[in-house]
């Protein structure tokens, strides 16, 4: 699985960044978690607001955080 993280480094992207590390440490599922922080690659990607996660290719979230309930089920371990 990869997670994408999209955002420019602001206070929500890194709030989102730390919570979905938190979530897939705690779930135990295998997963790359990247940070991307180009505005160019971002805008690229059709997406003007930030933060913005992306799940093995799509767009889950745009400009805002979430729950570790949404996170969960968004990986499929919503147990």
């Amino acid at each position: 699985m990869k997670i994408e993280i999209l955002g420019s480094g602001c206070p929500k992207c890194r709030s989102l960044t730390a919570l979905v590390e938190r979530v897939v440490k705690e779930t135990g599922i295998t997963a790359e978690i990247v940070k991307v922080e180009d505005i160019a690659e971002i805008v690229k990607r059709g997406v003007l607001s930030t933060p913005v996660l992306v799940i093995d290719g799509e767009i889950k979230l745009v400009g805002r955080t979430a729950s570790a309930d949404e996170i969960k089920k968004w990986i499929g371990n919503d147990r």
